[in-house]
């Protein structure tokens, strides 16, 4: 009997997302057509399985190229941003120093400094990097500077 249930209950853990998710796409696909959206201003899921389908080898080219960028910034941001992070948290005066230009880069509209960046680097794709190390800098500062003050003093002086 209780086995029973636990199995029930796994298996309606595991539908409840599932029929979400398609009760969403549904819902989406009917706005869509309902309100005769173009679908160059958003494509109904219908849609965006059809040019999966048809054009599936140049999205997953595009995919890919996407990743790297996104994967490339990520590895960068957090190298440079934990780094500096651990700076930070080791010395109130790096902090005091530093902090204003991190949150600076992070209220900088990105779209407003994205020509300066294409024009100095005279390459997309390192070009779309800087723009994603940029955009995932703060955060990893931000937060690995809380992480690190937030500490326990008595693990650290465990440690």
């Amino acid at each position: 009997m209780q086995s029973d249930r636990s199995a029930v209950e796994r298996s309606l853990r595991l539908l409840a997302p599932v029929l979400f998710g398609l009760v969403v796409l549904a819902v989406w696909e009917l706005l869509v057509r309902v309100n005769s959206v173009p679908h160059y201003i958003l494509p109904g899921p219908l849609a965006i399985m059809g040019a999966m389908w048809t054009d599936g080898a140049g999205l997953l080219a595009a995919l890919w190229i996407t990743l790297r960028i996104a994967i490339g910034a990520l590895g960068i941001a957090a190298i440079l941003g934990g780094s500096l992070a651990v700076a930070m948290a080791q010395s109130r005066w790096a902090e005091a120093s530093l902090l204003p230009y991190a949150i600076f880069l992070q209220v900088t509209p990105i779209v407003s400094i994205a020509p300066l960046i294409i024009i100095w680097a005279d390459d997309v794709t390192l070009s779309l990097l800087i723009c994603a190390v940029i955009v995932a800098f703060f955060p990893i500062v931000s937060n690995t500077i809380l992480g690190l003050h937030s500490t326990d003093r008595g693990l650290l002086d465990l440690f």
